[in-house]
């Protein structure tokens, strides 16, 4: 019964009940008790930053005690002590690629480059039966499934204890502003472990004792050899006493996501499948299974070459929108409206796409800095053009746990700076009539389900339209930029602590003590350059900085730098601008009074 509720967490246990067998559950007396008597030796040697984040639950009424007969604590042999060699049954898919063939340039041009396949069943099952459970599900297995799943701040509270002292490896770390996770897991007792390139900000984390270890791989190599030095690295934290075993692989990086499903298959740990993360980075195939489900899906088609573009048109239509099959914050994505443009434009994005590069498994224009890869020899230059709708846009962050939503807030976002969809603000929560959040929100689960995602994260992108809601994109990752903050201030929901959560199969039920908001509203902007020039100095933001409401106001670039505005191409993004205020009406107010009196000098 209580692998059954595990089994619904992570997709990659299925078949354990019947494998393993479920132990027996113990009476619960105080969530103090609750240690997982199988961990390594790191502790930070910081104390807790003090984070905004939701605040420790009270203490509990009842005085409860756990008597948890976990394991033999003179165990401590590895999980992978005994491996299965799946990886020689792995077919792999090995597209002829021009120059280097760089894991990040491959993830972005060629997905899924030399990744491995996925796993069959009978593979998973496999693998299942010769590993050990991890801590945490051993844990799990002996907590009643009605204390762990309670949706309330009890139950919050004992999850956060199970996650305590669990291993966990972040593969990539980001950009250094996301940062903010990985002091999170430090607070909530994580003992992480970041998979990185040598020269990675992060590497001086351990140092400064936010994480428990680094493990250098070398990401110019193609995506199979990170794979493999990923997993062999993963495997070997069995024999290292300040980590021991993995209880979960996770990653904040777009990018990465399809290594990471690979990796927790391979590893018998929770995680996506991998079938459903490939349906979801390509934006075709995606579109695909929301027609097989009798889900809205707009008129589009794949073009390989200049050769296809009228077949585009008279399959499509105009206005339309080109956009590459995967990729991130609209870079390489734009209306056209006539045959005209949409040469044009294809030409432009392809050029575009070869200028972007990859650094930290983040997506950026290039700064001219040299840091980042470039991949133009490795392009596939596969495009969609599809269908464009009207309407605004909305984000859905959406939190799922055994095949269920259990969180789902809408975000409106601004118009958008066409022809390139630079996103101008956004407010949270939602403010667009009742039913219409409910439709976008159950179109955004139900895309979910179509694709076959059961647990984790997601930030789903959507426009309602004159016809009803319709999906932009799914990012099965929390999402970036100032989303993590938002939803923290306004609903009190952590969207890095329910990752977290989901990565190491504990069940995700954020709690939300009121259906009002507790934090009011929220709104943010980027600031767009709207012309081309250089950027003579960051006075407005100097300003903006002590006014009251204001979250922050930080830069993107620094004064000196070449922008561009949309009369010559992608505008840059010059800074970002988050503001609270005691309702979403009023922050947006105040966000657009801030936007009107904001001047940036660009000359």
């Amino acid at each position: 019964r209580s692998f059954a509720r595990v089994v619904s967490m992570a997709c990659c246990w299925s078949g354990l009940e019947k494998i393993l067998g479920s132990g027996s559950k113990v009476p619960r007396t105080s969530v103090e008790s609750v240690e997982r008597f199988r961990k390594g030796s790191w502790t930070s040697p910081l104390p807790s930053p003090q984070l905004q984040c939701a605040p420790d639950p009270e203490s509990l009424d009842q005085d409860y005690e756990w008597l948890l007969d976990m394991v033999d604590t003179n165990n401590m042999t590895s999980r992978f002590d005994r491996v299965v060699d799946v990886d020689a049954a792995h077919g792999v898919h090995m597209e002829a690629m021009e120059g280097a063939r760089h894991f990040l340039a491959e993830q972005l041009y060629s997905y899924p480059g030399s990744l491995p396949r996925a796993l069959t069943l009978a593979e998973r099952e496999r693998v299942l039966r010769v590993l050990q459970p991890t801590a945490t599900f051993e844990m799990l297995n002996r907590i009643p499934s009605e204390l762990v799943e309670a949706k309330s701040r009890e139950g919050q509270k004992l999850r956060r204890k199970l996650l305590e002292g669990a291993t966990i490896v972040f593969f990539t770390a980001g950009y250094a502003g996301k940062r903010f996770i990985y002091e999170r897991a430090m607070q909530l007792g994580v003992k992480s472990v970041i998979i990185e390139h040598p020269d990675s900000w992060a590497k001086s984390l351990v140092d400064e004792g936010v994480i428990a270890k680094f493990i250098p791989i070398d990401m110019s190599q193609d995506a199979e050899a990170v794979f493999q030095q990923s997993l062999d690295a993963i495997r070997a934290l069995g024999k290292d006493p300040l980590t021991l075993d993995a209880d979960a692989c996770v990653t904040f990086c777009e990018l990465s996501v399809p290594v990471v499903a690979r990796l927790c298959e391979v590893l018998g740990l929770p995680g996506h499948r991998p079938e459903a993360v490939d349906k979801a980075r390509d934006k075709h195939r995606t579109r695909a299974e929301m027609k097989k489900a009798g889900l809205p899906t707009p008129k589009n088609i794949l073009i390989h070459s200049e050769q296809e573009l009228a077949e585009a048109e008279r399959a499509v239509g105009f206005p339309a929108v080109l956009k590459p099959i995967s990729g991130a914050a609209s870079l390489g994505v734009k209306k056209v409206s006539s045959s005209e443009e949409l040469r044009k434009g294809y030409a432009e994005v392809v050029g575009e796409l070869s200028k972007l590069v990859v650094s930290s498994g983040a997506l950026t224009q290039d700064d001219g800095s040299g840091k980042g890869v470039r991949a133009e020899n490795a392009m596939d230059c596969t495009i969609l053009l599809e269908q464009y709708l009207d309407g605004g846009e909305v984000d859905v962050d959406v939190v799922m746990s055994g095949g269920e939503w259990r969180y789902a807030a809408v975000t409106d976002n601004g118009p958008t700076l066409e022809p390139y969809f630079n996103e101008t603000w956004a407010v949270c929560p939602s403010i667009l009539p009742s039913k219409q959040q409910k439709e976008l929100k159950e179109l955004a689960v139900d895309t979910l389900n179509c694709l076959g995602f059961t647990d984790g994260v997601f930030h789903v992108e959507c426009k309602y339209t004159s016809h009803g809601p319709q999906l932009i994109e799914v990012n099965a990752r929390m999402g970036g930029g100032q989303v993590h903050e938002c939803n923290l201030r306004v609903w009190g929901v952590d969207l890095v602590e329910e990752t977290l959560f989901a990565a190491a199969g504990i069940p995700c039920r954020p709690f939300i003590p009121s259906k009002d908001p507790p934090g009011g509203g929220v709104a943010y902007c980027d600031i767009n350059a709207e012309e081309s020039g250089i950027l003579q100095n960051l006075d407005f933001l100097a300003s903006l900085q002590q006014k009251d409401g204001i979250i922050w106001a930080k830069p993107y670039v620094k004064a000196g730098t070449q922008v561009v505005g949309p009369q010559d191409g992608l505008p840059t993004w010059i800074a970002e601008i988050v503001v609270q205020r005691r309702n979403a009406n009023e922050a947006l107010a105040y966000l657009q009074k801030i936007q009107d009196e904001i001047k940036p000098d660009i000359r």
